[in-house]
């Protein structure tokens, strides 16, 4: 059991022996509450001293058998005190009471399961965006591995509600399932979607027809790190060219140039607009390479008349400034009047 544990149920033992010995002293004996209260303590301390009133002979067995058990329990909370103590143990629960602040606080944050190399990937990218994350892992050897590198994670099996629910599962944006058996990922999966039906859960799938019960058991979307691999390493051969612009566009080590989706917010003011009118080409330099509605349509290469909607989400391809460009722009309500007022007028000159 762990020392903390020990401790706790110590503590608890002993706030049961205080009481046991008063009630037996006022019951025995017909004492007062706090004389009774002031004879258990100093019997179960074992300081010595005089004892408050004569006591009879079943009040004489009763303090030796509530000294025996005193003795026990306090040399069991000393004993559990010093491996806290010395094992380091004070530091690890203050630390974890930090981390688990940190984890209440987050919010709209995504909760990876699993951190074995997809994992591990997976929270490079996030870490690199950045974006809010919390890593679940159970595995003791792992979990030194996410101390060294500094990511906020919760020790645990993600098969269980207690842990989701540490982990803020109600209060997150989205889980990705990692683990290394494609049936604790079924597990999670069914788990996650119980505890939040609106979350988006993004499992892996290892074995063939495992995705099917993934899908099944709630996943938002499946994808078979094999499948991937496979049809990445034809595509190599077939079509280099188009493989090799596809890592530019989302790879990390090519940062001149990449692609990235951004939300069109309810009360942006291009709702309505077109993407000529918008001037998001001509102020930015960014392509929009393609649209998904809301209803999950997606429009590729769309004309320079698409219309833009409230929870459009645009993918674009550009350089990071341009993007990051972008993104305040779609936000910013004076922004899109100036530009609509700029770009609109050419656009309708051009018509």
């Amino acid at each position: 059991m762990d020392p903390v544990r020990h401790l706790k149920v110590s503590i608890i033992v002993l706030a049961l022996l205080v009481t046991l010995g008063c009630l037996g002293y006022m019951g025995i004996e017909g004492w007062g509450f706090l004389d009774a209260l002031y004879m258990t303590v100093i019997t179960l301390a074992t300081i010595g001293f005089q004892e408050v009133h004569p006591l009879s002979q079943t009040g004489k067995i009763f303090t030796m058998v509530l000294i025996v058990f005193g003795v026990s329990v306090l040399g069991y909370i000393v004993g559990s005190l010093a491996q806290i103590m010395f094992e380091g143990q004070f530091q690890r629960i203050m630390g974890r009471k930090k981390v688990e602040k940190q984890i209440e606080a987050l919010r709209n944050h995504y909760i990876v399961c699993g951190f074995g190399r997809m994992g591990a990937l997976i929270c490079r990218e996030f870490a690199a965006k950045p974006l809010p994350f919390v890593v679940v892992e159970k595995t003791p050897e792992v979990i030194e591995k996410l101390e060294a590198d500094g990511y906020l994670f919760l020790r645990g099996d993600a098969t269980d509600d207690d842990t989701l629910l540490k982990a803020g599962i109600k209060r997150a944006k989205g889980l990705i399932s990692v683990v290394a058996s494609d049936t604790e990922n079924v597990y999670i999966t069914l788990t996650a979607r119980e505890l939040n039906p609106d979350l988006f859960i993004l499992a892996r799938s290892g074995d063939e027809g495992s995705d099917i019960k993934l899908k099944r058991a709630g996943a938002s979307k499946v994808i078979s790190p094999y499948l991937i691999g496979g049809s990445r390493m034809a595509q190599a051969i077939l079509r280099p060219n188009v493989v090799d612009f596809i890592e530019i566009a989302t790879g990390r080590e090519h940062l001149d140039l990449q692609m990235e989706e951004i939300l069109i917010p309810q009360d942006s003011g291009f709702v309505g607009e077109n993407l000529v009118s918008s001037g998001f080409r001509k102020e930015t330099g960014v392509m929009i390479v393609g649209i998904k509605k809301a209803d999950g349509k997606m429009l590729f290469n769309p004309e320079s008349h698409a219309r833009i909607e409230a929870h459009d989400t645009l993918i674009v391809l550009g350089e990071p400034n341009a993007i990051l460009k972008l993104e305040d722009l779609v936000k910013c309500a004076s922004c899109a009047h100036d530009m609509i007022r700029r770009h609109g007028k050419k656009s309708d000159h051009e018509n």
